[in-house]
């Protein structure tokens, strides 16, 4: 994984992501690839390893959600979607939280690949996505 930044949009595995949305027609099908790529980590088991390839889709599936909630920071780098996103079902909130939740969570590549090097700046704005999801899902 060619990664440059901490940002949900700093790699290259979401750049290749972001392709995918783009490629999805229509309001209904860019929210399914986006409930696609969380539930590929919500469904992983507790005690499996969580490839950091999915973990990278769903924490840029998050900071798209997340961008259209209160407080939420708009996704405008250069490798994210090219095409505006809909407005998202608020019932995505919820599952991106506990993506983001496995994400961090002791048995992620991704965690591990990152505390050998910017390990506290990237947990930072993971836990920034997962509390401005959190509080727009009280809202919700």
């Amino acid at each position: 994984m060619g990664t440059w930044d901490i940002g949900p949009f700093d790699n290259d595995t979401a750049a290749d992501f972001s392709y995918r949305i783009d490629k999805a027609e229509g309001p209904d099908a860019k929210a399914a690839v986006l409930l696609v790529a969380l539930r590929e980590v919500t469904e992983t088991g507790d005690d499996d390893f969580l490839d950091s390839d999915i973990a990278v889709e769903a924490i840029a599936s998050a900071a798209l959600i997340a961008a259209q909630c209160p407080g939420g920071d708009p996704v405008t780098v250069s490798y994210g979607p090219k095409e505006p996103v809909p407005p998202l079902p608020a019932d995505l909130r919820p599952t991106a939280v506990a993506a983001l939740d496995r994400v961090l969570g002791p048995e992620s590549e991704l965690k591990e690949l990152w505390e050998e090097s910017d390990g506290d700046q990237w947990k930072a704005v993971i836990l920034r996505l997962r509390a401005v999801l959190a509080g727009a899902g009280a809202d919700a």
